[in-house]
């Protein structure tokens, strides 16, 4: 058998969600779809997602949540700086206000990052081999130095650095999506040198901003796979090893499940339109497309977990 081109972590976001979502990603984990969850702590169906996770045997990692629902850190539930008036966090948009409006105490997102780990540790009876943060809270100013710092200390070993080859070559994606990214991108490059600094790791090439939802085909999967090649080996040779491997690796971000009930789900306040979107059985389709998993095959793309880096 020859040896593979890509070693390709596909990674199922919000894993803990809610039932149908984890009923989701179980089916496309076992249709092998997926590789690797990333499990929410503080989702209403985070235990019954350990339950799964144990039982099939998934490779699962830490969802660091700041920005939906509410803190599992029982101090910080009340008159802390991650919440809103409501007693929520911010929300994906208005954690970045809060941030860079210079409200947040830096101290209480350590904490509740802590408090995750420790949650997590509860439910999987083992630390998370990899960590990243809900709607790429992780990479932001200031959050990521201490994000790093709450890795390095728990030693664990891998990241998500959300730099996607191409994405600037999408003209599919509406501009409020393209600048976000863009923005998305931005800080993730800035926080290479921290996560460096702390002997953080990450593959060598990420993929999944311009495969999300009804964007997810398997000609847009093999598209940005080619981006994630080109990318990183020479067109001459797409053979030639990478930092010593015969192999580069690479991580695809997946939101697949069956679609959120309303009132069934969520982080406290209920599952968001994003979750309750037939999107998310789209992305499940498309991951177990006979055809996605024969072109996998031909292209030397081996599935596997983080802890098979």
């Amino acid at each position: 058998m020859p040896q593979p081109l890509v070693k390709l972590v596909v990674t199922g976001d919000d894993f803990g969600y809610c039932p149908k979502r984890n009923q989701g990603i179980v089916d496309c984990f076992q249709a092998g779809g997926v590789s690797n969850v990333s499990l929410l702590v503080n989702g209403s169906a985070a235990r019954h997602a350990a339950e799964l996770a144990k039982r099939y045997q998934i490779p699962t990692g830490l969802h660091a949540n700041l920005s939906e629902g509410t803190p599992v850190c029982q101090s910080l539930r009340k008159g802390s700086t991650l919440l809103n008036s409501d007693g929520f966090f911010h929300g994906k948009m208005g954690f970045r206000d809060v941030l860079h409006s210079g409200q947040l105490i830096m101290t209480e997102v350590e904490q509740e990052l802590r408090a995750q780990i420790m949650l997590f540790v509860e439910l999987m009876d083992y630390l998370p081999c990899h960590m990243d943060g809900h709607q790429h809270i992780h990479v932001l100013p200031e959050v990521r130095k201490v994000f790093a710092q709450v890795l390095s200390d728990s030693g664990i070993l891998y990241t998500r650095v959300p730099v996607e080859p191409g994405l600037q070559a999408c003209p599919w994606l509406p501009p409020h999506l393209q600048n976000f990214y863009t923005q998305v991108e931005k800080e993730a490059l800035e926080s290479i040198p921290v996560f460096r600094h702390y002997g953080i790791r990450w593959p060598d090439v990420y993929l999944g901003l311009t495969t999300m939802g009804q964007n997810m085909s398997v000609p847009n999967l093999k598209r940005a796979l080619g981006h994630a090649v080109e990318a990183c080996c020479p067109p001459t040779s797409l053979d030639t090893p990478r930092m010593g491997r015969p192999f580069l690796t690479a991580e695809l971000m997946v939101h697949p499940g069956y679609p959120s009930q309303p009132r069934e789900g969520g982080c406290g306040e209920g599952p968001d339109t994003f979750s309750q979107s037939v999107d998310r059985q789209h992305e499940l389709n498309a991951l177990t497309d006979p055809s996605l998993l024969a072109l996998f095959v031909r292209e030397r793309v081996q599935l596997c977990a983080f802890k098979d880096l």
